[in-house]
């Protein structure tokens, strides 16, 4: 945007709205620019910052005939995002060398199976629940080997995790039935259904979403909970498997109680606006508002995501201290 010839806030249902007139400068077949005149408009409660200033990237869409007006439908915010994406790719080189670069790679193909894979199936009529399961479980095996290696403690990191997620589609699956949720309570949900789009199965994707939102809290959970029964173990070999579980059970505790909460703050901070939204709304009692669609497909997915998580360490170390304890995969001389 190169310069802004007029300025105004005017009204709209009661709410203030900025609108511009600004002179943009965009590309044309020939290679060379072209400036032209573009409308813009933003919602002034978001700041005053949401103001266009000469200098910003913008991206301009063209109406189609007969108007052909030029507006401005948001920032270009791809620079800012590469840099972003760069010091992250950047750190996690750096302070995680090898194990960084393969982090990155199993991140790469978290993308890829969700693009490539989940995606398209959905798309295509398969079951939202079948393909995101499948999908959650390559996710998991590659991600988990990739980060960590591959070792005793990382399949049996690996295997908890497996298990951890088919009992968690059950219990998802059953969640979502008695709490009678049909997947209608976003508006995202709301435009699935118009169009090509009307064949997608919203229940089974909700059901999905909350699988694959598990996964990467599942793969913190099981591989620090492998770790910490291996290395009890390597203090002290002569530990029987009671033993070994026992232990390995006490540091468990201290992993579901902070990751429980983070989960529960991850999913709460992603709502905040909407928490917000029903702290000030008094012309409904709570019980309501917390048996609305939106509201309780949170509280569902927060809660078999918990659920999950605190079914994930007593199976992981059950796993590692049996196996562990026992010796068995262990190459004898």
């Amino acid at each position: 945007m190169v310069e802004i010839i007029g300025e105004r806030v005017g009204e709209v249902v009661g709410s203030p709205q900025l609108q511009q007139i600004v002179l943009v400068e965009i590309p044309t077949a020939g290679g060379s620019r072209e400036r032209v005149r573009a409308e813009f408009s933003a919602v002034v409660a978001g700041g005053a910052g949401q103001a266009l200033r000469p200098g910003d990237a913008v991206i301009v869409v063209k109406s189609p005939p007969p108007d052909q007006t030029y507006f401005v439908a948001d920032r270009d915010r791809s620079r800012p995002l590469a840099f972003i994406a760069a010091v992250f790719v950047a750190l996690a080189v750096l302070l995680g060398r090898l194990r960084g670069v393969t982090s990155l790679v199993g991140l790469g193909i978290t993308v890829v199976v969700l693009a490539e894979f989940v995606v398209p199936g959905i798309l295509s009529g398969a079951s939202p629940l079948l393909v995101s399961v499948l999908g959650a479980l390559v996710i998991a095996v590659a991600s988990i080997y990739l980060a960590h290696g591959f070792s005793r403690r990382t399949s049996i990191a690996v295997a908890s995790t497996l298990i951890t997620l088919t009992l968690s589609a059950f219990l998802a699956a059953a969640a979502v039935s008695v709490a009678r949720l049909f997947g209608s309570g976003t508006e995202e949900a709301f435009y699935l259904q118009l169009g090509l789009l009307k064949q997608v199965n919203l229940r089974g994707l909700l059901l999905g979403g909350i699988i694959l939102g598990a996964v990467g809290v599942l793969d913190d959970i099981t591989t620090g909970q492998a770790a910490a029964v291996d290395e009890i173990h390597k203090a002290n070999p002569a530990l029987p498997v009671r033993e070994l579980y026992q232990r390995g059970r006490s540091v468990g505790t201290e992993h579901i109680t902070s990751l429980v909460n983070t989960l529960f703050l991850a999913y709460a901070g992603a709502s905040l606006p909407l928490f917000i939204l029903f702290t000030i709304n008094t012309y409904q009692p709570l019980w309501v508002t917390l048996s609305s669609e939106f509201v309780a497909e949170e509280i569902v997915r927060t809660l078999v995501g918990s659920i999950a998580l605190i079914l994930a360490v007593p199976i992981t170390t059950q796993m590692a201290a049996y196996v562990l304890g026992r010796g068995v995969g262990q190459v004898r001389p």
